[in-house]
């Protein structure tokens, strides 16, 4: 019989930072701030999730995600930071992660098995930049 997966426990940190959770879980929290743009988001999550990596190698994953500012048409934000969170996070973070929280979709637990593969860096390209 198959061992149900992992859910860790959602306790969100109360600062900035990378903490080892009561659940044996590392606990990542990263706010973007008003003034951040996409790619200075992307290196700043890319960044936690390398350190996490390094400091536990191979530790379940827990990200939560705050921004501040960026408020538009778009579900409440920015078109940058609705595609931020719903295109980029999905498809590039969130593989390294058991689960995440961010404001647009609230708590989630990765389906998939988190992979702990990160590569060396992350190479954002925005449309029109060469």
């Amino acid at each position: 019989m198959q061992e149900p997966p992992y859910i860790p426990a959602y306790r969100k940190p109360d600062a900035e930072g990378i903490w080892m959770q009561f659940d044996n879980t590392v606990a990542i929290r990263h706010i973007v701030r008003a003034e951040d743009t996409f790619e200075q988001a992307a290196a700043a999550i890319f960044n936690y999730l390398k350190k996490a990596q390094d400091d536990f190698p191979d530790w379940s994953r827990v990200f939560y995600l705050d921004i501040e500012g960026h408020s538009g048409e778009y579900a409440g934000f920015e078109e940058d930071f609705y595609e931020f969170q719903q295109e980029f996070f999905f498809s590039t973070m969130a593989p390294f992660l058991t689960g995440f929280d961010m404001p647009l979709t609230g708590p989630l637990v990765n389906p998939e098995t988190q992979r702990n593969d990160l590569p060396d860096e992350l190479v954002v390209r925005m449309p029109g930049s060469s």
